[in-house]
């Protein structure tokens, strides 16, 4: 039978349609059970509240719970061992940050590529890290730090959330170009670190947002933002860089998800994630936290991810770092 050309351009349109359908219904249905958020350090630090304010978010909006599950150790790399074994749904996700594109360069041996195995989803916000000391530290800015460790060199103690960690990777470039020598000590997340230090028990950490709420009640003192101009949130603090030329480092929070899970999902996790980002009330708790909403693409994110990669990972080869 001959088919008018009418219909059998219909017919045929509709065919190539198909492959599509199952695509877009998977995208409509998911998620169909409780999302995992995954989580590399202890809660109560910066990418643990990023993660929850995200996941809150996600939540509401698609339907599920977004829970957050927080897996310490090796400076993510346990979390994300973790995420690049599950099933590629977009069930269980990574919460990814500078410690991710930091671990290729400090670990001798991993059981993954962060790159190849976790698939970009959503960039999320950069933020700065804040210079802070215990208020009894007698140093009350940059240069009066400098001075003091340069006259003490090795019994000044930093905090850091563990190696490789965000405000570790600051503190080593503060110490590499400022050239003083302070005793490193790691903690299984910035949570507990910037407990010690509010007790006394460490002198200096670059602190995340996590520690904005204790700089404005004044339990702790601010000496610098590490970013190249001042944080809007906390105007009158100075940067590293009006002291220590050419210094400025950052922080930037996203999502991934296992390799292989479907386009689809992931963009459909872009699309709401960046939709957060223009929600007024969203915005202003990650400017409160002294966080900038960054929107991308997957692939602007992934190409970001590229860049950061191998600008830490000089540095960490420069300082001769290597994970304990």
């Amino acid at each position: 039978m001959k088919l008018p050309r009418r219909n059998f351009l219909h017919l045929a349109g509709g065919a190539a349609a198909l492959p599509a359908l199952p695509r877009i219904a998977r995208a409509q249905s998911y998620p169909s059970r409780p999302v995992r958020i995954v989580v590399g350090f202890a809660a109560g630090g910066g990418t643990d509240i990023v993660a929850r304010l995200i996941g809150q978010w996600l939540s509401e909006r698609l339907g599920q719970p977004f829970l957050i599950e927080n897996r310490t150790g090796a400076g993510g790399s346990i979390a994300t061992e973790a995420v690049v074994r599950a099933p590629p749904d977009g069930h269980t996700l990574l919460m990814v940050g500078t410690p991710n594109v930091v671990s290729a360069a400090l670990y001798d041996k991993l059981n993954f590529d962060f790159i190849r195995d976790i698939a970009p989803v959503a960039s999320i916000a950069q933020s700065p890290h804040f210079m802070v000391v215990n208020p009894s530290f007698p140093a009350k800015t940059v240069p009066q730090f400098i001075a003091y460790a340069k006259a003490n060199p090795g019994k000044i103690s930093m905090a850091t959330g563990g190696v490789g960690s965000g405000n570790h990777l600051a503190g080593e470039l503060f110490k590499m170009m400022a050239g003083v020598n302070i005793l490193h000590v790691p903690y299984r997340g910035g949570a507990p670190a910037l407990t010690d230090l509010l007790g006394g028990q460490v002198q200096v950490l670059f602190g995340d947002i996590s520690s904005i709420e204790y700089i404005k009640a004044g339990k702790l003192r601010p000496l610098a933002v590490t970013t190249a101009t001042r944080s809007e949130v906390l105007p009158e603090i100075p940067t590293v860089g009006d002291f220590v030329p050419g210094y400025e480092e950052s922080s930037f929070f996203g999502v991934g998800a296992p390799r292989n899970t479907p386009g689809e999902i992931i963009q459909r996790l872009n699309k709401e994630t960046k939709a957060s980002l223009a929600d007024p009330k969203l915005k202003a708790r990650l400017f409160d936290l002294g966080a900038e909403p960054l929107s991308m693409t997957s692939d602007e994110f992934g190409k970001l991810i590229v860049k950061e990669t191998e600008k830490w990972g000089k540095v960490v080869k420069f300082a001769g770092l290597k994970a304990e």
